[in-house]
């Protein structure tokens, strides 16, 4: 095999420890290796960047080991080639396993050209990232607390969610509050019933009343305070990730124009994939890496799998979302989709199949720069 890197370094990247490897041929083709092992606190690391500067590497390449990777990235990004990779690629050999092999052979398949990197996007987008994915973790415990109080007030004998659909809105909270104040007249809490709701008092007279207890008073307080907070530190996020989208106004807009996208989800795919579709040759290739690209295993002529493939659960989850979205849109080429395939496919497939075609659309609205149209349309009953 042809040399692609002279001089190149691996790293096995460890929580504690960073063992590198710089691998260097010769002009007469002789191989010589110098291993060493690092700390991964910032003096050592900077340690390692000056050593493998002595060196003259030029190309680094490591494991995506957890997140112990990120901070080995950013410290030397900016000085080298650096090549994040996917672990599951550059299994070992069958052998002796040890921290230094590991490091020498991904040298060794760096050397040769062997390795395909993992997409790292730029710094700003990354940030973006951060915001988005701790946003959508908060959001997720914003809904297991508002399960919890459901939870509480059925064990409580209280059957507000069987009236109305938002408990946690502006009269369902009022009520809740009410009662963690001491008030149990099913009357007075279903007077403060606002807006529709009113037209259901006699039903939530009914549903209200139960046999709250000192206790579910307790938790009740407990959880609509973690609520309240969780939301506060939504409305934080939202505020930050509006200043980091600031640059990418230009393509939210265009993503919004896309049936089922609003406002949250495209703040998740610019996140996620960036404005630039350059790492991405193809819209099959962006698909294959959220993770929404049909699987191909096929042998001696048979198919033996079709299941999708692994990849980004943040923008997969998302994209399916949006799906679920468009698929109840009206006169649009995915809800169509949505409909006709559903039928043999089930809801589940259907609904992954609708979010692959929104982002083979994504990825051209991206990297062409052109707006939405929706030049589909209905076909007439006769």
């Amino acid at each position: 095999m042809d040399v692609l890197h002279a001089c190149c370094a691996g790293l096995d990247v460890h929580k504690k420890t960073v063992v590198a490897c710089v691998r260097r041929v010769g002009p007469d083709g002789a191989v010589s290796r110098e291993v060493r092992t690092f700390g991964t606190t910032t003096a050592e690391l900077l340690a390692l960047s000056d050593w493998l500067k002595v060196h003259d590497v030029g190309h680094v390449a490591m494991e995506s080991t957890g997140v112990y990777w990120k901070p080995i990235y950013n410290l030397l990004e900016g000085d080298f080639e650096v090549m994040l990779v996917n672990a599951h690629r550059i299994k070992q050999v069958p052998g002796r396993k040890t921290d230094v092999k590991d490091a020498e052979w991904i040298a060794q398949l760096l050397q040769y050209g062997l390795l395909s990197p993992s997409f790292i996007p730029p710094p700003e987008i990354r940030k973006l990232r951060d915001l988005t994915r701790q946003r959508t973790q908060i959001v997720r415990d914003h809904a297991d607390v508002a399960n919890r109080i459901q939870k509480v007030l059925e064990d409580a004998n209280i059957k507000l969610s069987s009236v109305a659909s938002d408990v946690l809105g502006v009269s369902g909270r009022a009520m809740i509050r009410a009662i963690i104040d001491g008030q149990d007249d099913p009357d007075e809490l279903a007077g403060m019933a606002k807006r529709r709701l009113r037209g259901k008092i006699p039903e939530l007279k009914q549903a209200l009343h139960g046999r709250v207890t000192e206790h579910h008073r307790f938790l009740l307080r407990a959880l609509l305070d973690q609520i309240e907070l969780l939301e506060g530190l939504i409305a934080r996020y939202d505020a930050r990730i509006d200043e980091a989208m600031a640059p990418f106004v230009e393509a939210e807009e265009r993503l919004r124009g896309i049936p089922g996208v609003g406002e949250k989800a495209a703040e998740v795919i610019m996140a996620e994939v960036g404005p630039d579709m350059t790492p991405f040759p193809t819209a099959g290739h962006l698909s294959s890496w959220a993770g929404l690209c049909p699987g191909n295993d096929q042998t001696a002529g048979k198919q033996r799998s079709g299941k999708t493939t692994k990849g980004s659960q943040w923008l997969r989850t998302t994209m399916v979302q949006v799906a679920w979205a468009a698929s109840r849109t009206k006169a649009t080429i995915f809800s169509a989709c949505y409909h006709r395939w559903v039928k043999r496919m089930g809801k589940k497939k259907a609904l992954v199949a609708v979010a692959h075609k929104i982002l083979v659309v994504v990825y051209h609205l991206l990297k062409n720069g052109t707006d939405y149209r929706e030049d589909w349309k209905p076909a007439k009953v006769a």
